[in-house]
């Protein structure tokens, strides 16, 4: 058997493997976007806009942020800088899927896919894989995931204010959970990630309290935390660089 058809077999047994962990990200993403939806159609969207919104932009904050420009008729050039702000610690969490990536089987055609994906959950469970993140996992948690963002924002839409706003608020929460689960189990199991976490929460907590740091922006809170706790913990516990098998 040829080395390209066993490739090809590695690469979809991989896209499979990413498929079933994208599955539970997109029962949460569909349950989610509602809010979003909702957003979207005080904005004045409609099912098509705020659908096709969701599937190229795939960022919660960056949504809520487009839509509330939207809403307020504000300018091009505003929505591309609430964008910017907003969505800036996808930056970083690129960077860092980025070295986890398996070099040999990562084109820049695969990298630019997956650049439109980077979201808070695919991107955790990315970069938890025990080994070499080949791009096909990633396109098949991409494949399952997005589709539940996007049908989420459009049902939103269409369904608009018969949801009461109790479950409105039930439904955003189910987003922040969702991020708590795919960090907990490694957590559980490496006692510095662990404190990296609990480093980080206290931090961000103390952030949004002091005075001085709770005018900044929250988006700009998250990246100078990001780029400080990281520095640090490569500091205290080093990584040894890894070797791409050949």
């Amino acid at each position: 058997m040829s080395r390209n058809v066993l490739e090809r077999k590695s690469n979809m047994s991989e896209y499979r493997r990413g498929v079933k962990s994208g599955v539970p990200v997109c029962l949460g993403y569909l349950a989610v976007s509602f809010s979003l939806g909702l957003a979207a159609r005080r904005a004045g969207l409609s099912v098509i806009s705020a659908s096709v919104s969701s599937l190229l932009l795939n960022a919660s904050a960056g949504e809520y942020a487009l839509f509330s420009v939207i809403s307020e008729s504000g300018s091009i050039v505003q929505a591309a800088v609430a964008e910017l702000v907003a969505n800036m610690r996808y930056f970083l969490m690129s960077c860092a899927l980025s070295e986890k990536l398996d070099r040999n089987k990562t084109g820049i055609v695969h990298r630019l896919v997956m650049g439109l994906a980077v979201t808070d959950e695919m991107f955790s469970i990315g970069v938890m894989q025990a080994k070499a993140l080949n791009p096909w996992f990633y396109f098949g948690m991409m494949s399952v995931a997005m589709p539940g963002w996007c049908v989420g924002t459009g049902l939103g839409v269409a369904v608009g204010n018969i949801i009461g706003s109790r479950l409105q608020s039930a439904l955003g929460v189910s987003l922040y959970g969702m991020f708590i689960a795919s960090v907990v189990p490694v957590s559980v199991n490496d006692k510095k990630v662990a404190a990296v976490v609990i480093v980080s929460a206290v931090l961000s907590m103390l952030m949004s309290l002091i005075p001085v740091f709770s005018g900044i922006p929250e988006s700009v809170r998250v990246i100078l935390l990001t780029v400080l706790i990281a520095a640090v913990a490569a500091l205290v516990f080093p990584v040894k660089e890894r070797t791409d098998e050949k």
